[in-house]
C-alpha cells in the first residue's frame, strides 16, 4: 500500500502543474524558465508539460475531479502572475486541493 500523498503526487500533481505551466506561458507570457522557478521544477519539465508529454497520462481516470484541478490550477497561475505566490505557496495550494478533494469524497485514495 502506498501513502495517499505519494499516489496523488504521482498522478494528480503533474496534471495540476501542466495546467499552471500552460496558463503562465500562454496567458501571462512567462518564459519556461520563469514558470519553472515559480513551480519549483525544471525548464525541461515545463517543456514537457507544454508539449503534453507530461501531465496528461491517466487524465481520463481522473475526469470526475478534473474541473476542480483546473480551477485550482488557473487560480494558482493567476496568483503567481500577480506576484502573490512562489514555489512554496504553490505546494501549499496543491495540498489544499488534495485535502478538499478527499473531504468531498471526490478522491477516494486509501
Amino acid at each position: 500500500m502506498h501513502p495517499r500523498c505519494e499516489i496523488v503526487a504521482k498522478y494528480i500533481l503533474p496534471i495540476f502543474r501542466s495546467i499552471v505551466a500552460k496558463e503562465l506561458i500562454e496567458k501571462y507570457n512567462f518564459t519556461q524558465v520563469a514558470a519553472a522557478e515559480k513551480l519549483g521544477t525544471t525548464q525541461a519539465a515545463i517543456s514537457q508539460y507544454i508539449h503534453s508529454k507530461r501531465g496528461h497520462k491517466n487524465v481520463e481516470q481522473f475526469g470526475d475531479i478534473l474541473e476542480d484541478v483546473q480551477s485550482a490550477a488557473i487560480e494558482t497561475a493567476k496568483s503567481i502572475a500577480m506576484g502573490k505566490m512562489g514555489a512554496d505557496e504553490v505546494t501549499a495550494k496543491f495540498c489544499e486541493l488534495c485535502t478538499k478533494l478527499r473531504e468531498e469524497k471526490k478522491l477516494l485514495v486509501q
